[in-house]
């Protein structure tokens, strides 16, 4: 499996969500995330990493809010109030869920 940043984008141009499915095996479901203006993402239910492509802002994880940019590792455990604020209009993200609902015991 390969996947690219251009296809990636070119998949989520015209849907209707800033975020499309576009790898899954086992437990793994592997995204492309891309907001415009504002996050309005809720806690999930798995345990969630994000690998941010493009941009900076702010990362807000529980009750934690530090700066994010390109190239750097979030992760998120399950149920997790988290969300990107003030981010760039190229801000994009990977996203890849994993583990068992409810997340994986640390």
């Amino acid at each position: 499996m390969r996947l690219t940043l251009a296809n990636a984008l070119q998949e989520l141009e015209g849907h209707d969500q800033p975020f499309r499915e576009l790898f899954n095996h086992g437990s793994l479901s592997v995204e492309i995330y891309k907001p415009e203006k504002v996050d309005l993402q809720e806690p999930h239910s798995r345990d969630e990493l994000y690998v941010v492509i493009s941009g900076s802002g702010y990362f807000v994880n529980g009750d934690s809010r530090e700066a994010f940019e390109a190239g750097e590792m979030l992760f998120v455990p399950a149920g997790v109030v988290h969300r990107f604020e003030s981010f760039t209009d190229d801000f994009a993200t990977w996203v890849m869920f994993y583990g068992p609902e409810g997340g994986e015991l640390a």
